[in-house]
């Protein structure tokens, strides 16, 4: 995570195009998920939500886990044909 976070803020070609110029960077929230798939899936998640959802994640009235269960609730919705 950190190393990924470095890569953001110091501009080098292997952080994100989009955030090149945005310096400095303050990371507002880190969460130990547990596996890495579910890492990912969640900030793809996360990425996707309105400014206002994001603020509410990070203000702790929303929680990691309500989008942990949005996920297996559509994952279990694709495994069982619905």
């Amino acid at each position: 995570m950190e190393r990924r976070f470095e890569e953001h803020e110091s501009g080098d070609k292997k952080g994100s195009k989009y955030l090149r110029g945005k310096a400095p960077l303050t990371l507002v929230m880190k969460k130990k998920i547990g596996d890495r798939s579910m890492a990912l899936k969640i900030e793809a998640k996360v990425k996707k939500l309105p400014k206002t959802k994001k603020e509410l994640l990070v203000g702790g009235k929303i929680k990691i886990r309500e989008i942990k269960g949005e996920i297996n609730s559509a994952e279990g919705n694709k495994t069982s044909g619905n």
